[in-house]
């Protein structure tokens, strides 16, 4: 069996020692689309050395390893074809602002393993750490098609929850630059599914797609921007299930709702879309908790 669920929740955790400086920074805040207008000062917070603050979705890619979604598929009792995973979310939780560089270690194991009947979900949590304690941790649920019905748990619904009822608080639209898979693809996730047409089409994709994790930075990034005064260090947490693709080229809609404020601080529920295909879902159930 190509998955043992067994053998991949009794592995021992994969550690390894992570570090970035200033350039990895920038690198990823281009690659999730920051810079535009070039020369407007809230933006040269994201790409100017001299200014700039992390935002706290590059922990996704701090280090320059692997993304979790690949991360995962070499735990022992996995053995699965590339072109049957997809990345169904994403758990991002913060413990402290996370510095321009830093040197950290980083341990990553398979905390559940889901049976859905007709694909599998493998949960991969990483816990990251420095000298001067815990930096962050996040979760990345990895769906595999057509490796499950082995008899085991079916885990949460994986069904997206429809948006908040109401109209949105604000509302933002985001143009995808037709080479921002390959610049983001330079944050260290190799996957050919955003570069290679012909892998794409194996997978079932008319052309090469977003990675999901793009799409999760520029919504974050969307959010700070416009509700938390651009101040990175209010992130607590984010969340969010990827229940579409995005091809370059295209516009993501974000709809954002806040709730009331309080003394330990908010939360804004999320819902992106593409205003091109009908404003189809690629974002679900996103939550992001401030300070």
């Amino acid at each position: 069996m190509p998955i043992d669920a067994a053998e991949a929740l009794a592995a021992r955790p994969r550690v390894r020692e992570i570090a970035w400086g200033h350039k990895d920074v920038q690198l990823y805040h281009l690659g999730i689309g920051a810079g535009v207008p070039a020369t407007d000062p809230r933006e040269l917070r994201y790409t100017l050395e001299s200014r700039l603050h992390v935002l706290p979705s590059f922990a996704t890619v701090a280090g320059g390893g692997p993304p979790g979604v690949i991360g995962g598929l070499s735990t022992p009792g996995v053995d699965v074809d590339l072109a049957r995973v997809l990345h169904g979310g994403q758990r991002l939780r913060l413990h402290r602002p996370v510095p321009v560089r830093g040197r950290a270690r980083a341990a990553s194991r398979v905390v559940a393993v889901h049976d859905k009947g007709t694909a599998a979900v493998l949960v991969l949590r990483t816990e990251v750490t420095d000298a001067d304690g815990p930096l962050w941790s996040d979760e990345a649920e990895i769906f595999v098609r057509g490796e499950g019905g082995w008899g085991g748990g079916r885990g949460p619904s994986g069904r997206p929850s429809p948006p908040p009822a109401g109209a949105p608080d604000r509302v933002v639209e985001r143009p995808v630059r037709e080479d921002q898979a390959l610049l983001y693809r330079l944050c260290g996730d190799w996957n050919p599914l955003h570069a290679d047409p012909e892998f794409a089409a194996r997978a079932g994709f008319d052309r090469p797609v977003l990675h999901g994790l793009c799409t999760y930075g520029g919504t974050l990034k969307s959010v700070v921007d416009t509700l938390l005064d651009g101040d990175v260090t209010r992130v607590r947490a984010y969340r969010t299930r990827f229940a579409g693709v995005v091809y370059p080229g295209e516009t993501l809609r974000v709809r954002m709702w806040g709730s009331e404020a309080t003394a330990g601080g908010g939360t804004v529920r999320v819902a992106v879309s593409v205003p091109e295909r009908n404003d189809v879902p690629v974002l679900a159930d996103t939550v992001v908790r401030y300070a």
